[in-house]
């Protein structure tokens, strides 16, 4: 993949629909790699700019499995294997007793398996970005919606996407540097 001097085009607009629009007719016209900054969650804006899967429930479902296996052979092996003790006539593996830790663990890991995977697959936490350095890029968490092209994308041409992005009606098309 060559590497291009742009990180992309940001299109600043003014209400969520607009945004909304854009997003359709940009995914539409056969554009793939964009992002949206808003300030709040807009509904349908993420199936708008084909974002359809994620990978973080089979995170959290490996993380469960692991704490589970893990919390039953931390009970297992001490008292089937490592240390055996006839308590009350028991038999080593009474299972009936694991399960409070058990599932407490599956509980625990798969929940730490979540928070790190979901930071990890946002790329979290970022110190920099290049979309911070665009002009009025701050207002997004405030009350302006932007629409980003990156230049990684397939179909991304500086002017054509240039012209593509002005005559979707935005407040301004900037060009952000890699």
């Amino acid at each position: 993949m060559k590497r291009h001097p742009l990180y992309g085009l940001m299109a600043e607009f003014n209400t969520t629909e607009d945004l909304l629009k854009a997003a359709e007719r940009s995914f539409a016209e056969g554009y793939r790699k964009m992002d949206a900054f808003t300030p709040f969650p807009v509904e349908g804006l993420v199936e708008a700019i084909g974002f359809h899967k994620t990978r973080v429930p089979l995170i959290c479902l490996i993380g469960g499995l692991t704490g589970c296996f893990g919390g039953f052979f931390l009970q297992w092996w001490p008292n089937v294997i490592g240390y055996p003790l006839n308590i009350g006539g028991k038999p080593f593996n009474s299972w009936p007793a694991f399960i409070p830790i058990t599932f407490e663990l599956t509980i625990l890991c798969a929940g730490i398996f979540t928070v790190l995977g979901m930071l990890a697959l946002n790329g979290l936490p970022t110190p920099y970005h290049p979309v911070f350095n665009a002009p009025r890029f701050e207002l997004a968490s405030r009350n302006k919606f932007f629409l980003c092209v990156k230049a990684r994308d397939s179909k991304f041409d500086a002017q054509k996407t240039r012209e593509f992005l002005q005559s979707l009606n935005p407040r301004e098309v900037s060009e952000i540097e890699a």
